[in-house]
């Protein structure tokens, strides 16, 4: 993997003032970044490999090496929409999906067989909650949110659901609900007219979310009571939104994606995987 320098911006120009415990500060160091065209949503990742998520397209890319072993590609009949995060657990790639921007929103997961990447089965959330948007397993349970959106692409150009309504789900082996907590009001400012993208559980023992677009997590909290999740610390971090994960074979390091913008792409830039490590700021 080729190193990058720090594409981080400063604490103040992020505004993480918003600490709410000062004593938990971290901070992450940039190890990589990759030329990866599939990583568009998001990014899954086991021991030797890392997966791009594009909305339709899965690619698993060797991680010592950083080049593709095998991809897989949506059937032409439509079921398959909005692949989002993606997480690995017992040789198997799980994925958040939804019909978004379809309305009403639909959500399931999908299952696929990590070695070959073949499509192996599927869970259907129906229209319940949201548009599922990441997956994440810890303590026997399945975790997840189901995002909610601003963005006015609703019927008749109504908000898409409404930010304040995206949940964080914990679940059963089975996927009955347990628990639901929705996110601060600090951390849906964040997200401007988006949501909550991706998510993974840290080897701190705490939540991290992500939004969008911007380059930074949400160090989360799951609190002792009420139905809102307590925001720890906003940490940049080196990606621009979108699905995250943490690679459990590597406590400490997680991977993240920036999707190139316009101006990117048209000078030759395409979308990247990022890789960074934790590391203790005080």
């Amino acid at each position: 993997m080729a190193l990058r320098g720090p594409l981080l911006l400063c604490a103040a120009t992020l505004g993480c003032a918003l600490v709410a415990d000062a004593r938990a500060g971290v901070a992450f160091e940039p190890l990589a970044e990759l030329a990866v065209p599939e990583a568009n949503q998001g990014v899954g990742v086991d021991e030797r490999y890392f997966y791009a998520v594009d909305n339709t397209n899965l690619a698993k890319y060797d991680k010592a090496t950083g080049k593709l072993v095998k991809t897989w590609h949506a059937p032409s009949d439509g079921r398959v929409v909005h692949l989002d995060s993606a997480m690995l657990m017992g040789g198997k790639l799980y994925a958040a999906h939804s019909n978004y921007p379809g309305w009403p929103m639909t959500s399931s997961l999908e299952i696929f067989d990590a070695d070959t990447l073949e499509h192996v089965g599927t869970h259907s959330f129906g229209v319940r909650w949201g548009s599922l948007t990441w997956v994440d397993w810890r303590d026997g349970h399945w975790w997840m949110t189901f995002a909610n959106y601003d963005q006015k692409i609703g019927p008749g150009g109504t908000p898409y659901g409404g930010k304040a309504n995206t949940v964080v789900m914990q679940m059963t082996e089975a996927f009955e609900p347990v628990q639901s907590w929705t996110l601060p009001q600090a951390v849906l400012d964040r997200f401007e007219d988006m949501s909550n993208s991706g998510g993974s559980w840290g080897p701190d023992g705490f939540l991290y979310l992500s939004g969008h677009d911007p380059a930074e997590v949400y160090k989360m909290r799951v609190p002792e009571a009420a139905p809102v999740l307590e925001l720890v610390e906003i940490v940049p971090l080196n990606i621009r939104g979108q699905g995250i994960a943490w690679d459990r074979s590597r406590p400490g390091t997680i991977y993240g994606i920036i999707r190139a913008s316009a101006l990117e792409r048209a000078t030759g830039r395409g979308n990247r995987v990022t890789v960074a490590r934790i590391v203790e700021s005080r």
